[in-house]
Formats: C-alpha cells, structure tokens, sequence
C-alpha cells in the first residue's frame, strides 16, 4: 500500500467516524469499520474491541477474526489480560512479548500464543475520565506498533467513544447503557447470523461475516438488520448471492 493511499484510507476512516456526530448509524457497523481500518491500515494483525455494558462488565463487541475473537472473549472470562487492564486502569497497556505476560495473565498467554499472537496493545476508550471499553491491537510478531500507529490507533478510539456517547453528557447514563445494551444485544444477532450463513453456504465463519456485510452495503442496509433477517429466515445468503 502507497503512503498516499494509506493516507488516503486513514482520512476515510477518521470521515466516517466524524459522521456519527452528525447522522444516524449503526454502532456495531462503526467499531467494526474501525477495527477493520486498524488491521488493513496498521502495523497489527488483527484488532477487537471490548464494550462495558450497564453494570461495567466487558463484552466483545467487534474483532476482525475468530483468533482475536478467542484471545478477547478469553480474556473477559477469566477477568485478567492486557485488556482488561487497560479497561480497569484507563491507561494504555502494552505487552511487546506475550511469552512475557505476568503469570496471573496465564490463560491469556496461553490463548493468545496458540492462536499466533505474540504481543498485544490494549487502548482504553476513554473521555475524560469515564472508561468505556479498549480497543486492542493484536500481532504476530513480538514488539510494539511504531508510535505513529499508536498514536493513529488512540485517535480512533477518542472518536469513536465520542460517538457512542452521541454528543450527550456523561451524566446520563441511561443513554449510555442504552447505546451500550443496544450494540451487544446486535452482537448477539450477528454472531447468530454467522453461524447460520456458515452453516448454510457451507463457508468458514470469518468469511459468512464478508459475506453477511458485503449484502448489507450494497443494499445500503443496517449489519444488525440483515442480522435478524438471516436469524429469521427472512433471507439466505449464499457465496454466490451477495
């Protein structure tokens, strides 16, 4: 990739995520474009983030593989990773070497080495000081992003809290919880979705996800409405009908 188109994407991406101050949008659609931007524009392999629900218990909400799908989830069950650290604390966490990970981080490090990830950077999504999830950075090889990354990586997480938090105060929490509740209960529904589109094109998960958005943009419709439709049999899609 040039640097005139990866600086390009980047301005593309910083676009859309402006976009929700102004427009409706769909919040799962949102982070997953970020993560997606953060895999293809980034010196990282594969990048997820972690949402707090109501009660301050982290969910996976977005990933860009069923490998960092497994590290994330991992992590929020056993309580204990980078992570879930830098959730906690609302500082950046990083772990240049995951074979070095502290040995409460066990089960992670376990995790993530046979999942082929062998250093994490996990970025809180913050503003001021209310943490509402991380945006983690995931790679293959040992050794941390070059700062310009992090510091691109970080730019996205600022943006894309504020536009879940919608322009509203801190204060109302209910609106939190709701944007909250609302993209975890349209997780659900998607990860439904894809194992029914996996089950029925006879296709790997990952790629019955790139078939599921694929559908929804060219229709210009909502992820988590084609969701619920594929969960209903309202529709079927194949790898030759998207």
């Amino acid at each position: 990739m040039t640097a005139l188109t990866r600086e390009a994407r980047l301005l593309e991406t910083f676009a859309t995520l402006a976009d929700t101050l102004v427009d409706d949008y769909d919040v799962v659609e949102l982070l997953q474009t970020l993560v997606d931007a953060c895999r293809d524009l980034l010196d990282t392999t594969d990048a997820g983030i972690l949402l707090a629900d109501s009660t301050g218990v982290l969910e996976l909400i977005v990933s860009t593989s069923e490998a960092a799908e497994l590290v994330e989830v991992m992590q929020v069950g056993a309580q204990a990773g980078p992570c879930i650290e830098s959730y906690r604390t609302g500082s950046r966490v990083s772990l240049p070497n995951v074979e070095e990970a502290p040995e409460m981080w066990s089960e992670f490090r376990r995790t993530a080495v046979e999942n082929g990830f062998a250093a994490v950077e996990a970025i809180p999504m913050r503003l001021r000081d209310v943490t509402i999830g991380t945006l983690n950075l995931l790679r293959s090889t040992p050794g941390s992003p070059p700062d310009d990354d992090v510091a691109t990586a970080r730019a996205f997480a600022d943006v894309a809290t504020i536009g879940i938090l919608h322009e509203r105060t801190l204060s109302e929490s209910e609106v939190l919880s709701t944007q909250l509740q609302t993209a975890l209960n349209t997780r659900v529904i998607i990860e439904q979705a894809k194992g029914v589109v996996s089950f029925t094109a006879g296709v790997p998960v990952d790629a019955a996800f790139a078939l599921i958005r694929t559908y929804a943009r060219h229709r210009g419709l909502r992820l988590g409405a084609v969701a619920a439709q594929l969960v209903s049999r309202e529709i079927r899609i194949g790898p030759d009908l998207h």
